[in-house]
């Protein structure tokens, strides 16, 4: 069995600027579960645990949905929380730019999945970047506020070219992440 989800990774310019966000945020001394900055990620789809034999049929069905997909851009916007501000449990970063080729993406996703038994998420597509989990209620009104004092995030738009299928591992320091396919976007080259 492989626990593994399909997300788009995030360029490594920018790890400083969500470092920064964490450490405004953790300054709060909320007790949040926060995501290590080289971890953060768009989850497309997570499939959990599936038989290895699962991997191929999987990685086929992302690719052939991705290939009708041009790349495009998006854009970090704003912090946000879930359910809300006023009572975070999930602390988010928003997106904004090419959100319907996103979207269109997702949806080609869903369906290619379900077709081989993998049902589509039960609530609508929603899509963030998660920075942490509210673990307790501890100085949870201080992390509203800073969530709230946060100035807007004006950062320069980044280039989704590609899709990674990652395995997750689970460790008590928390999660690795290892990509098992590397999927582009178009019909352009494979790497995996």
């Amino acid at each position: 069995m492989i626990r593994c989800f399909l997300a788009l990774d995030l360029p490594d310019a920018l790890r400083p600027q969500l470092a920064l966000v964490q450490g405004e945020l953790k300054r709060s001394n909320a007790d949040v579960r926060w995501v290590q900055v080289g971890n953060i990620h768009l989850t497309l789809k997570f499939f959990g645990n599936v038989p290895d034999n699962e991997i191929d049929p999987i990685t086929q069905a992302a690719r052939d949905a991705a290939a009708g997909q041009e790349p495009f851009k998006l854009q970090v916007t704003q912090a946000g929380a879930f359910p809300g501000m006023k009572n975070p449990r999930v602390i988010w970063l928003g997106l904004g730019g090419a959100l319907i080729s996103l979207a269109q993406m997702y949806h080609q996703l869903e369906k290619a999945f379900a077709a081989l038994g993998h049902l589509p998420e039960g609530r609508p597509f929603n899509p963030h970047l998660t920075l942490g989990r509210v673990k307790s209620p501890a100085n949870r009104l201080r992390l509203a506020q800073a969530l709230e004092k946060l100035p807007p995030l004006n950062w320069p738009p980044f280039q989704v070219s590609e899709i990674i299928l990652f395995k997750s591992t689970l460790t008590p320091k928390g999660s690795i992440y290892t990509p098992l396919q590397v999927i582009p976007l178009g019909n352009r080259a494979v790497r995996g």
